[in-house]
């Protein structure tokens, strides 16, 4: 039986991190995963996969719309959908395989088969032949990630009504997709369509989209959106779906009341968002039960029983890939009897479409439920020379300061490049930074960037290019 000081289930972002991480301070380490490919949802069906077809696709639209002729390249480009899907596939194999090398080079055990625990101090890893290897650990880190969520009532088969990873192996661009969740899953992969040729419309049951993200910037988002061609039907709850071989039929109806409408489309993308996935892990041998939502609660990564850790998205927190790979990495220096830490208060969020949205930190939302009083600084892209010459423009960055203090509370952005921006935002914040420490720091010109220091300005009413 072989002995393993830290045994990871999972080979996601916060798994694999972990194992790093563990491999680098000395610990004997094995990680397990069942896909057969480390990198978990993010690098093969997820993060990954989707902005290289976001990527592709903004090109594609520049080239077919106005952008380059506004700029004096003409081109009439013929789309190939087979190769930017083949593009797409050897990027991320290339990430899964370079994950792979990163295990060898820190000393890690790379186990492929389904990992459950089986009693204290036990994993048990069933290979795809069925064969069944036993390892014993001090200690077990679950990070097995999350599925998407299904929506009651409609039957997702991956052929018309498809789920995420189902939207991103298309084998047609479709004349009408429908997208149901409003969140970034549904508008990132709607973008993707959008742009190469699909009449996208967006059914959410809020009022609202991206529930959870500044107001002032959600409702900026739905306008830029809108200009660009997507329908949106908000406070609207799917009543049902029929696919057929040709397309699918789906009812919907006002949360409010009111009449059900029926909309025919090619394809409907059910993107509500994700749920943990904690299926057949074995948790009941160590007596750890998940709560409704299938998620494991913690205290510093610790489940509450003795050597069992949980990291990612199946545990409390944002579903994000970032956030998992702190909490690996926390995790593992815990387990090594050092000072593993995660700030959840500055843990920044991207929406990677054209343009991009960023945020951290409180939103406006937040403070005003808090009663915490801030002041509000504003910069719009129309204003910043890069932007502008880039004929880029939609969009502003908000940054949210303490009245009194002047430290930062939040920032959020919608417009060109944001969600690299928002990083110096992070950094200034986890230092205890203030507003006035980013209006006067020097940033160069002329780049986007400007645009974060001249809404720090306008926190106190100083902003100079506006």
């Amino acid at each position: 039986m072989a002995q393993y000081d830290v045994v990871i289930i999972g080979g996601g972002p916060g798994g694999y991190n972990a194992a790093i991480r563990a491999g680098q301070l000395g610990l004997k380490t094995a990680i397990v995963e069942s896909r057969g490919k480390l990198g978990g949802t993010c690098l093969n069906v997820g993060c990954m996969p989707s902005k290289a077809l976001l990527h592709a696709s903004e090109m594609y639209a520049a080239a077919t719309g106005p952008e380059f002729a506004k700029l004096g390249i003409e081109a009439k480009p013929k789309l190939n959908l087979v190769q930017m899907m083949a593009q797409k596939a050897e990027s991320v194999e290339a990430l899964t395989k370079g994950v792979e090398f990163l295990m060898k080079k820190n000393k890690v055990d790379y186990l492929k088969g389904w990992g459950r625990i089986d009693g204290p101090g036990k994993v048990v890893v069933k290979a795809e032949d069925g064969s069944e290897t036993t390892l014993e650990t001090k200690n077990i880190v679950i990070a097995t990630g999350s599925e998407p969520t299904p929506l009651p009532g409609v039957t997702i088969d991956n052929k018309r009504i498809i789920d995420s990873t189902g939207a991103l192996s298309l084998p047609e661009v479709p004349k009408s997709l429908v997208v149901v969740g409003a969140g970034v899953i549904g508008l990132e992969l709607g973008s993707v369509w959008k742009r190469l040729g699909a009449e996208v419309t967006v059914v959410e049951f809020l009022d609202r989209i991206l529930p959870g993200t500044d107001t002032e910037v959600a409702n900026a988002f739905q306008k830029i959106l809108t200009k660009q061609g997507f329908k949106f039907s908000l406070g609207a709850k799917v009543t049902g779906a029929t696919a057929s071989a040709k397309g699918v039929k789906l009812t919907h109806e006002p949360v409010a009341g009111g009449a059900a409408t029926t909309i025919e489309a090619d394809y409907v993308l059910v993107a509500i968002g994700r749920r943990p996935f904690t299926q057949g892990l074995g948790l009941e041998t160590v007596g750890i039960t998940p709560d409704k939502r299938g998620m494991i609660a913690n205290d510093h990564f610790k489940t509450g029983v003795a050597g069992v850790w949980v990291i990612g998205d199946v545990t409390s927190g944002p579903m994000l890939a970032h956030k998992a790979e702190d909490e690996g990495v926390a995790c593992i220096e815990l387990i090594a009897g050092k000072a593993g830490h995660v700030n959840y208060d500055i843990i920044p969020g991207v929406i990677y479409t054209s343009p991009e949205v960023a945020t951290v930190g409180k939103t406006e939302d937040d403070l005003k439920a808090a009663g915490v009083a801030y002041k509000v600084g504003k910069f719009p892209f129309l204003a910043n020379s890069r932007a502008k010459i880039n004929h880029e423009t939609d969009g502003f960055v908000k940054i949210l300061a303490d009245a009194k203090t002047d430290r930062i509370l939040g920032a959020h952005a919608v417009g060109p490049n944001v969600g690299d921006m928002i990083a110096e935002v992070c950094v200034a914040m986890e230092f205890g930074g203030a507003s006035e420490d980013i209006a006067r720091t020097c940033h160069p010109h002329p780049t986007r960037s400007e645009a974060i220091r001249q809404a720090a300005m306008g926190v106190e009413g100083w902003t100079m290019q506006a």
